[in-house]
């Protein structure tokens, strides 16, 4: 039997569903009762201020997943047991609660489902102020608000914390969301925000292949190079290097000073000379020739270019004739304790000694209208915006970084919404709650730190961070895991968490380096690529195990597409150290391979494709072995994997049609999400009392299917076509022609 009281306070003890989560609750903690048996904890002061820590209680006995900022940008996830292991700018916060109540040993069985429940605690936005969670070495779970302005105080805050329970962790944190959504006002769940179709397509960024040296003619060189392979992207993002900015910090001749290079600031809306060079092998005349010209000869449906929230990194140039309009002054970053309590960034710090050019709330959606109308008449047709978390910094006089964040949020939304028709705007840097719970028509937003080329103890840190950001993040954008490198000693590993991560896929090669045979397993001939329906994340038995560091456990990353699922497993240990996190002296080395098992039951939701007409089997096809296995749904395969690299499983619900034909589509067998390209999967008879199943597919390459018997023939678009069957595994293959229109394939027993 569910219970569903709402969280509350008994004897000092805050109860969720009859199990103590805290205790040592202080008398000055507030329950309020939300709706659905949520609730929200607020407290009380007897001195206002712009800035509280309010204890909420001790936390221990419980594992638990926390994400949290580690430096100002960027959340990473934190494992734990109690409340000491909750860092500073925790932003979720969720508990597996045992109805046995003692903790678990690590190496205990993960079964018993039905006798676990999550809670979750969300520390949100309330009015002016901000929230976010921390521990103590005392096992003191505390909330910090704050409004970033000294002049914006209080001495009550109502609802700060956000509590929730569920039995299913994925389901608490979707149906928490809409509650806070429906509740706050002030932001809107992915459901109900348009999806920009570049996510559909390959894309390009020119960032890792040229950074600040970006200019019209080696992008052409990439494009030429792309297209020369037969992979030609549909997205180009013109990164950081195409602006109007100076350096006023920085003397020509001159060796450069470390931290001038972030108080840059813009000058004007248009590009830089590099882009107005008709004598350049480019030969472009301005941006709109150059943009034109490139679509035109390579095919590009979509270019975004970058840039700051504030304009750039240092913000605009005040006495800037172009600026003088949005009546632009320097201000000077005053931190959040928070922000320096884990790890400090060279960006703001450089930015409190040098200053930035701020435009003053009211002025700001002319800014960007007027930078985006100018933008969309070259043919841009997007935007990906950077560095938006230092507005938190910046609110002081300006109401608080909440006000503050959410006038720029909202000019930056009704510019886009006005000057870019499909909803096209990346988010960037923007982790912070003040960015998140202000969201209500951006839709994409990136999930972790910049994916580092040059920093190879970084790499699997991406995919773990990537996997678990998404959690949240997942609910209000499709997160966006980032470019990679196809030529690189990690390719595939980030290929195949690109290809199951439901987000966009493109990388950031330089000309001439790319690996063809890598980017054919993700990119379509037509240049779209096989999109998952969700946001890639850690199955449920992974959410409380640190795949990262803990030396035993692989990373497991479920999806599902319209008619299967699919998990993407990791080994990402012995490869890198979390952030203020030292490996422990005495663990014992990483062994050079991980063993764990893969199931049908770590897809959530799988029913809800299955069908009426599953019986509970489930066909799973592994990529790189290409083998073929029948599996009941609580049955297990093992997986055994070395550091750094991977494996995908394509899990299809086995389907009884008549004649007592086993069915189940795997898709395109030559890409690392298969099932992708399976659209639609129906059955009949015709009057000679055949059999007849249809499977409606997208792409080209080898189609896959098990089937427990061999048909009689295959159709492919209403024509008999050859298809082999192996009778040992029930694989059966048909070859689809290098076309990438819909496929209607019939098969006839």
């Amino acid at each position: 039997m569910t219970i569903t009281a709402a969280p509350c306070v008994k004897d000092g003890r805050l109860m969720v569903r009859g199990k103590v989560v805290l205790t040592e609750v202080p008398s000055n903690i507030i329950v309020s009762q939300g709706i659905s048996g949520s609730a929200f904890l607020g407290s009380t002061s007897a001195i206002p201020s712009s800035r509280h820590v309010f204890n909420l209680g001790i936390l221990q006995g419980y594992k638990l997943l926390c994400l949290f900022r580690f430096k100002i940008w960027w959340m990473i996830p934190g494992y734990g047991k109690s409340g000491s292991d909750v860092p500073l700018e925790t932003q979720m916060l969720l508990l597996e609660i045992k109805q046995e109540s003692a903790v678990e040993d690590d190496d205990s069985s993960d079964s018993d489902i039905e006798n676990t429940f999550y809670v979750l605690f969300l520390p949100v936005l309330d009015g002016d102020f901000r929230t976010s969670l921390q521990g103590t070495p005392a096992n003191e779970l505390q909330f910090c608000v704050e409004s970033g302005d000294a002049n914006v105080q209080t001495s009550q805050i109502s609802e700060p914390v956000f509590i929730n329970s569920g039995d299913n962790p994925f389901e608490l944190i979707k149906n928490s969301i809409k509650i806070l959504e429906k509740h706050k006002g002030t932001f809107r769940h992915i459901e109900s925000k348009k999806i920009p179709a570049h996510l559909d397509w390959f894309g390009w960024c020119t960032w890792d292949a040229f950074y600040t040296e970006v200019n019209p003619q080696v992008i052409k060189e990439g494009l030429q190079s792309f297209s020369e392979g037969g992979c030609s992207p549909k997205v180009l993002i013109i990164d950081d290097g195409w602006q109007d900015t100076v350096n006023e910090f920085q003397k020509e001749g001159e060796p450069l000073i470390e931290g001038t290079q972030f108080a840059t600031r813009l000058v004007d809306i248009k590009e830089n000379s590099k882009f107005k060079s008709p004598e350049s092998d480019a030969g472009c005349s301005d941006l709109q020739e150059f943009v034109n010209m490139i679509k035109v000869k390579y095919g590009l449906k979509y270019v975004y270019v970058w840039h700051a929230l504030t304009g750039y990194w240092g913000g605009v140039l005040p006495s800037s004739e172009t600026m003088k309009k949005y009546n632009p002054k320097i201000v000077y970053p005053i931190q959040s304790p928070g922000n320096v309590g884990n790890l400090r960034d060279i960006i703001p710090d450089s930015l409190e000694k040098y200053g930035v050019g701020i435009i003053e709330p009211q002025k700001i959606f002319d800014f960007y209208n007027d930078l985006h109308s100018y933008l969309a008449s070259s043919g841009v047709d997007g935007v990906k915006v950077d560095a938006q978390n230092l507005i938190e910094t910046l609110g002081s006089g300006f109401g608080g970084r909440v006000s503050l964040t959410r006038q720029y949020q909202q000019a930056l939304e009704q510019s886009t919404s006005r000057n870019f028709k499909e909803n096209n705007l990346i988010c960037c840097m923007s982790h912070n709650s003040d960015s998140i719970y202000s969201s209500k028509t951006s839709a994409v937003a990136r999930a972790s730190e910049d994916f580092m080329p040059r920093e190879p103890t970084f790499q699997t840190l991406h995919i773990a961070s990537v996997a678990f950001n998404s959690l949240l993040l997942g609910e209000i954008v499709v997160p966006d895991w980032d470019m990679f490198h196809s030529k690189h000693d990690t390719a595939v590993f980030h290929g195949v968490a690109r290809a199951i991560g439901g987000g966009a896929v493109y990388v950031s090669d330089k000309p001439g380096n790319h690996d063809f045979e890598i980017l054919r397993k993700l990119v379509l001939p037509d240049g779209s690529i096989l999109r998952a329906k969700h946001s890639g994340r850690p199955t449920r038995d992974c959410l409380f195990k640190d795949p990262v560091m803990d030396g035993k456990s692989l990373l497991k990353i479920w999806n599902l597409n319209k008619l299967c699922g699919v998990i993407g497993v990791f080994n990402c240990q012995g490869a890198g150290n979390w952030p203020m996190k030292q490996a422990i002296k005495d663990m014992k080395p990483t062994p050079s391979a991980i063993s764990g098992n893969i199931s049908p039951c770590d897809i959530e939701f799988i029913a809800d494709i299955a069908g009426e007409n599953w019986n509970g089997d489930v066909a799973v096809y592994a990529f790189n072995s290409g083998s073929l296995s029948r599996l009941p749904k609580n049955g297990n395969i093992k997986v055994s994997l070395a550091t750094l690299k991977c494996e995908t499983f394509t899990i299809s619900p086995i389907r009884v049609f008549d004649q007592g034909v086993h069915f189940a589509p795997i898709g395109l067998l030559d890409m690392y999400n298969s099932g992708g390209a399976v659209e639609a999967i129906d059955a009949n008879m015709n009057e000679l009392s055949d059999c007849i199943i249809k499977t409606k597919a997208r792409g080209c390459g080898r189609f896959g299917a098990y089937s427990s018997t061999k048909p009689r023939s295959c159709m492919v678009d209403m024509k008999e076509d050859k298809f082999i069957y192996d009778s040992e595994n029930g694989l059966l293959t048909v070859d689809l022609t290098c076309d990438c229109k819909f496929r209607d394939i019939e098969f006839i027993y």
